[in-house]
C-alpha cells in the first residue's frame, strides 16, 4: 500500500478512536433521569454487541419478556435506540406525541445518498417533508386509489398467467406485479418483465440502501468522518456500497423519466401521476409551480422503492401460508365460489362480501410484517415517559413483530389462523389497524394502494389455482422449511418452491380471456 494511504489509515484510526470516546462521553456525562430497561451496557461499546444485524424484533421481544418490559433501551456507541414492544405505547408515544416523534434518525449514509431531501420515507420532518407529504396524499389516498383499479387488475391478469405458464418463477412474478403496478400509476410506464431496466436498478438500489438506513448498518452512521473515506479503502463496505447504491439510483429514477418524455413527444403518453405534473406545468406560464415537478418526481421514484420489497415480502409469505394450511384455502375458495361463482374473475367490488379473504389479508400482516421493526421515528427533543428519560436523537423502533405476535392480544401468535380476526357469526371483527403500515404521521403513505394490490392479488389467485406441495420424481410431497431472510429492516420468507394449478379448465379460460382484454400476448411478457 502506498505510504500515502498507510498515513491516511493511521489519521482515520485515531479519529476514529477520539470521536467514538468523545461520544460515549457525552452521551453518559449528563443523564437527566433513569433511561427505560435495557441489557447491561458493556465498558466503552455500552451495547454495541446487543444489537443483531438479524431477527431484530424477535430478539428485543425476548429481551422485553425478560425485563418484564414494553419498552427496551439501548446505548449503542453513544447513540440511544429505542424498541417499543407494545401497541399502547406506540400509540402514546408515535401517535399522540406525534409532534416529538416523526423525525428520523441523522444518518450520514443517508446524507451521501441524498435522501435526507428527497426519499419522503427518509427525510426528516419539517417543512420540506409536509410539502411531499401532501403531493404524496394527493396521488395515494384512498378515494384517488380507487382510480387506479384498472391498473391493478391489468399487471395482476398478466401474473395470473405467467403463473399459468412459468409457476416455478412465482416469486418473481410478485417482485415484478409489485413494481410494474407503482411504475404504472407513478410514470405509465409499463413492466412486463423482471429483467426489465428499471426493475433491475430498483432492486439493485434497494438491496444495497436496506443495509445503510440501519442506525448501525454503516459504521460512517455512528462516525460522520468516516464518509470522506475513499471508496477504494479496504474494509470500507459502507463507503461501496454507497457508490454503488447512487449508481443503481440514477438509474431508476432516470430510465422511466426519459420514457415518459419520450412518450410525451411521441403524443403517446398514458395518463400518469408524473405526466399530469408536467402537463400542468408546460400548459400555464402564469401558474407554474418550479417546485412541483421535483416534488412529484421524488414521490414517484420513492413510491416505487417502498413497493420492491414490502409487497413482494407479503405476497411470499402469503403462498408459503397456504401452502402449510390446505384447510385455510379450501375455506377461501368456497367463500369465493359462493359469493362470486366460477363465471369471472374477483375484481375490487367484491370485497366487501369476502369477509374471511378479507380476514387472510389481515393474518397475512400480521403473521409476517414486511416492515417487522417498521421504519425508524427518532425524537427531536427530550421526553418522559412512565417515568423513564427519553433523550432527543433517540432512534425509536416500533416492534411490529412483537406486537403482532403479543399472546395477550393474539394468542397462539405463532400460528396462521385467519379466524382470529371473525366474531362468531363469521363477520370481520373491530381489529382492522394494519399495524404494518405504521404509526402516526410517518405510517405508509401508500398503504391504501399497497392493501388493495394485495388483497385483490390473494383472492384472485385462490380463485383460479390451488398452492400445493411441489413433488419429487417419484411423486411425494417435498417439505417446505420455515426459514426467513433479513434485508435490513424487512423480512422476507426464503425462497421456496410450490405448484400452482389451475382449479379447473374454466379458471384457466378466465386467465387466458383476462388476458387478451388487456391487450397482451404470452410472448410479450413471460
Amino acid at each position: 500500500m502506498p505510504e500515502s494511504s498507510t498515513d491516511f489509515l493511521s489519521v482515520a484510526v485515531g479519529l476514529f478512536i477520539l470521536v467514538l470516546l468523545k461520544k460515549i462521553f457525552d452521551s453518559w456525562k449528563t443523564t437527566k433521569g433513569p433511561y427505560p430497561p435495557g441489557p447491561k451496557p458493556k465498558f466503552l461499546i455500552g451495547n454495541a454487541l446487543d444489537f443483531p444485524m438479524n431477527g431484530i424484533g424477535q430478539h428485543f421481544m425476548k429481551v422485553g419478556e425478560q425485563l418484564q418490559s414494553g419498552l427496551v433501551h439501548l446505548n449503542i456507541l453513544g447513540n440511544h435506540t429505542l424498541f417499543i414492544n407494545k401497541k399502547n405505547i406506540a400509540d402514546d408515544l408515535l401517535e399522540k406525541r406525534a409532534r416529538i416523534y416523526s423525525g428520523r434518525p441523522h444518518l450520514t449514509a443517508v446524507e451521501a445518498l441524498g435522501w435526507d431531501t428527497s426519499n419522503i420515507l427518509i427525510m426528516g420532518y419539517g417543512d420540506e417533508w409536509r410539502k411531499h407529504r401532501k403531493v404524496a396524499q394527493q396521488h395515494l389516498n384512498k378515494r384517488q386509489t380507487r382510480t387506479y383499479e384498472h391498473i391493478q387488475l391489468r399487471h395482476l391478469h398478466k401474473m395470473l398467467h405467467r403463473l399459468l405458464y412459468s409457476p416455478e418463477d412465482f416469486l418473481q412474478h410478485t417482485e415484478v406485479l409489485s413494481t410494474a403496478v407503482v411504475m404504472d400509476i407513478m410514470y405509465g410506464y409499463q413492466i412486463d418483465r423482471h429483467d426489465d431496466p428499471a426493475n433491475v436498478a430498483a432492486e439493485k438500489m434497494v438491496a444495497l440502501a436496506v443495509s445503510l438506513m440501519l442506525p448501525g448498518g454503516a459504521l460512517m452512521n455512528i462516525l460522520p468522518f468516516l464518509r470522506h473515506l475513499p471508496a477504494w479503502i479496504p474494509g470500507n463496505i459502507a463507503g461501496k456500497g454507497v457508490k454503488d447504491c447512487l449508481v443503481w439510483m440514477h438509474e431508476m429514477r432516470d430510465i422511466p423519466m426519459a420514457d415518459l418524455r419520450k412518450r410525451m413527444d411521441q403524443g403517446m403518453a398514458t395518463h400518469s401521476a408524473v405526466s399530469a405534473c408536467l402537463e400542468k406545468n408546460a400548459a400555464s406560464a402564469v401558474d407554474t409551480d418550479p417546485d412541483a415537478e421535483r416534488v412529484m418526481c421524488n414521490i414517484a421514484w420513492a413510491s416505487y422503492t417502498a413497493a420492491v420489497e414490502t409487497t413482494v415480502s407479503a405476497t411470499g409469505w402469503f403462498f408459503y401460508a397456504m401452502l402449510l394450511h390446505p384447510r385455510v384455502q379450501r375455506k377461501a375458495q368456497a367463500e369465493i365460489d359462493s359469493i362470486i361463482g366460477a363465471g369471472r374473475l374477483p375484481t375490487f367490488a367484491d370485497r366487501p362480501s369476502l369477509p374471511y379473504i378479507e380476514a387472510i389479508y389481515r393474518e397475512v400482516m400480521r403473521y409476517a410484517p414486511p416492515l417487522y421493526v417498521g421504519f425508524t421515528h427518532s425524537s427531536t427533543e427530550d421526553d418522559w415517559y412512565d417515568g423513564y428519560f427519553i433523550p432527543k436523537g433517540t432512534s425509536v423502533f416500533a416492534n411490529l413483530w412483537a406486537m403482532t405476535h403479543n399472546e395477550g392480544v393474539y394468542p397462539d401468535a405463532d400460528t396462521f389462523n385467519p379466524e382470529r380476526f371473525l366474531d362468531e357469526h363469521g363477520e370481520l371483527n373491530d381489529d382492522d389497524n394494519i399495524l404494518a403500515y405504521g404509526f402516526g404521521r410517518r405510517a405508509c403513505v401508500g398503504k391504501h394502494v399497497a392493501s388493495a394490490t394485495m388483497w385483490i392479488t390473494i383472492v384472485s389467485v385462490l380463485a383460479c389455482f390451488m398452492i400445493e406441495h411441489p413433488k419429487d420424481e417419484q411423486g411425494n410431497e417435498i417439505e417446505v422449511d420455515n426459514e426467513c431472510e433479513y434485508l435490513g429492516l424487512v423480512m422476507r420468507k426464503k425462497p421456496f418452491k410450490c405448484r400452482f394449478v389451475p382449479r379447473s379448465e374454466g379458471a384457466r379460460r378466465l386467465v387466458e380471456e383476462a388476458t387478451l382484454d388487456v391487450g397482451t400476448s404470452q410472448t410479450h411478457f413471460l
